[in-house]
């Protein structure tokens, strides 16, 4: 998670502010009333499954398209009244690389520093730093269409810097990559963020919004439907337990009888018992094993991360995971266990 620091966001205006934001297709609604509040240098991620409106809130709060109803601000400038003052302070970065192929990696930074009027001097400046600080500067002659996805993707982030924007939109930036090139794009999020630069990133891998996100907000029928730092929506998750596997039949069966509302798996000679996966309930566990005489093989304490999270608010689990998973939660109750803790 970013370790930026967010202590005066409380009294200073929000980077990215939203209320009631409403987009329409015919008859199919993308977002129903979505509110928004991001403060300044942190990373804000909108998870959903494919469909959910992601996209679509990223292009309304940067001008690309107008919403039906509600009202947004971004860097302090309304999206409707002051468009070009919006894309004055913002940079995006799209699912797709928006590079020309046939210029080489400082061609398209100097392309991008002519565009922004920044002069000469000051665009030769940008894109010499920017080829260094993303490590393309040995490869910097070279055209575009021979980079691998990982540079295409570092050299497309680049361009969006160019213009030293205050707030960057990423929607799905990593898509495609493989680890070692999605880590990197980790690492220079972290580096922006660093230098007090506002992400709103969208993102269908939950590792990532794990790693890198202040707060994280999961939006699903052009609702969202929670929000929270990943480990507050990791906590409005049922499902934490400790798993104990034993060697013999007698230990399982007596500690079967210690435990007696834990659920058994007499394949593994294992029992799942319920708890938070605290230091008390470990305890008082263990307590309870030493009390009885059984000695356990081996235990591990398994908690909810965000696939569960995923998993149970977005119902059907489109975005992530297969459909008998999906189809489990919801008849263990645990999609209606959390959208109703959540109203």
């Amino acid at each position: 998670m970013s370790t930026s620091s967010n202590s005066n966001s409380g009294s200073q205006p929000p980077a990215v502010s939203a209320v009631g934001l409403r987009k329409s297709y015919g008859d199919k609604t993308v977002l129903d009333g979505i509110d928004l509040r991001i403060p300044a240098g942190s990373v804000f991620a909108l998870l959903g499954p494919n469909g959910a409106g992601k996209t679509t809130t990223v292009q309304i709060l940067s001008t690309l398209i107008a919403a039906d109803g509600g009202r947004a601000q971004v860097a302090g400038h309304d999206v409707d009244d002051s468009p070009d003052g919006v894309r004055a302070a913002i940079g995006v970065t799209g699912q797709f690389a928006a590079l020309d192929d046939l210029l080489s990696a400082e061609e398209n930074l100097l392309l991008m520093a002519d565009l922004l009027r920044l002069g000469k001097r000051e665009g030769r400046r940008r894109a010499t730093d920017l080829l260094r600080r993303f490590d393309i500067a040995d490869v910097a002659a070279n055209r575009a269409a021979t980079f691998s996805g990982g540079m295409r993707r570092r050299l497309d982030l680049a361009m969006t810097l160019v213009g030293d924007p205050e707030v960057i939109f990423l929607d799905e930036p990593t898509t495609g990559l493989d680890p070692r090139s999605r880590r990197t794009m980790w690492e220079i999020v972290r580096s922006l963020v660093a230098d007090g630069v506002t992400v709103f990133l969208t993102t269908q891998y939950l590792e990532e919004a794990d790693q890198l996100a202040d707060r994280i907000a999961v939006l699903d029928g052009g609702r969202i439907v929670a929000e929270g730092t990943a480990d507050e929506l990791k906590a409005q998750i049922p499902g934490s337990h400790v798993r104990l596997r034993f060697t013999g039949q007698d230990e399982f069966e007596r500690a079967a009888l210690a435990f007696p509302h834990a659920a058994r798996d007499d394949e593994e000679l294992a029992l799942r018992i319920a708890g938070d996966g605290g230091l008390g309930a470990l305890r008082t566990l263990i307590d309870r094993l030493d009390a009885s005489g059984v000695g356990a093989a081996d235990f591990s304490v398994h908690t909810p991360d965000l696939d569960d999270v995923f998993l149970a608010l977005t119902g059907n689990g489109s975005g992530s995971g297969s459909s008998s998973s999906s189809s489990t939660r919801n008849e263990d109750g645990t999609a209606l266990y959390v959208k109703e803790t959540l109203r």
